[in-house]
Formats: structure tokens, sequence, C-alpha cells
């Protein structure tokens, strides 16, 4: 038995221990935001956090995440208005918008750790997610432009 907090939640699974947390997210909890991409954690969309810090769903095993607190894309914010979710809203950030909230979670993450990235700051914590429309530009934009603002009392 796998114990587990999600969005703050606690749940049970009593399965495979090998069983992706990707597809536990999306089949057992029906957390959908968070994307099956390529399944190797190559490209980034399926980016959670695991205790705080960015993690692949795809190649994270159940057993991995014994007693684990994980945010999704749906429990960063109840309202949507993360700074960063915020940025990437003002910008227009996502094109076709499926990696979007990989990319989303991975940038909370650099801006948890790094609260004032640089442009190289940026491109090495973000180098991992892949935008097949191209956005890098704007989510390099939102990105600093989240860091910018006050987020006093945000949970970055």
């Amino acid at each position: 038995m796998t114990t587990l907090i999600v969005n703050g939640i606690t749940h049970s699974y009593d399965g495979d221990p090998e069983m992706p947390l990707l597809w536990y997210l999306r089949d057992e909890l029906g957390l959908t935001g968070t994307k099956f991409g390529c399944g190797i954690a190559q490209c980034g969309a399926c980016t959670v956090h695991l205790g705080g810090s960015a993690a692949r769903a795809c190649v994270t095993p159940m057993a991995a995440v014994e007693g684990m607190e994980i945010t999704t894309i749906e429990g960063l914010s109840p309202d949507g208005n993360h700074p960063v979710q915020v940025a990437w809203r003002d910008l227009n950030v996502a094109q076709c918008g499926y990696c979007q909230a990989g990319q989303i979670m991975q940038a909370v993450s650099l801006l948890k750790n790094t609260p004032n990235p640089s442009d190289d700051d940026i491109d090495t914590a973000m180098g991992g997610n892949i935008c097949r429309c191209g956005t890098y530009p704007r989510i390099r934009a939102a990105i600093k432009r989240a860091a910018s603002k006050d987020t006093k009392g945000a949970r970055l």
C-alpha cells in the first residue's frame, strides 16, 4: 500500500508499484492536466512537483512516491491565478497548449529556487521541456514577468 498526498489530499494506492505516477494521476484520480508526451522523461509534458521539486511523472514509479507531497497543475492554484499562470495568460504563451502544464510546473520550480533568473538560468531549467510550437521566447518572457511581480503570499 502506497500513501501519497496529491494536491493536499491523502490517497492510498494498492496496485502495481512500478506503475508510473502519471497513469495514477490521470487514470485513477482524473487529473488530466498532466500530459503524456514521450514516456521517457525527455519532453517535460508530465512535469509535476514531488516534495516541491519538478519531476517527470512518466518515469516515476508509484513505489517511489510513498509519503510524498505531489502537486499537479490542478493543485498549483485553486483559481488558476498563480503568478506564473497569470504571466502565461498575459503574454499569450500557449499556442496548441499541450506542453504548457509541464512548462508552467517547471517554471514554478525554477522561480522557487532562483527568484530572479537570468536568461541562462531559464534556458538551463527549461531545456528539458519541449514545445513543438516553438513558444520559447514567450515562455522566457512570462518567466521574467512572473519573477518581476510582487509574489508575497504566492506559492512559488
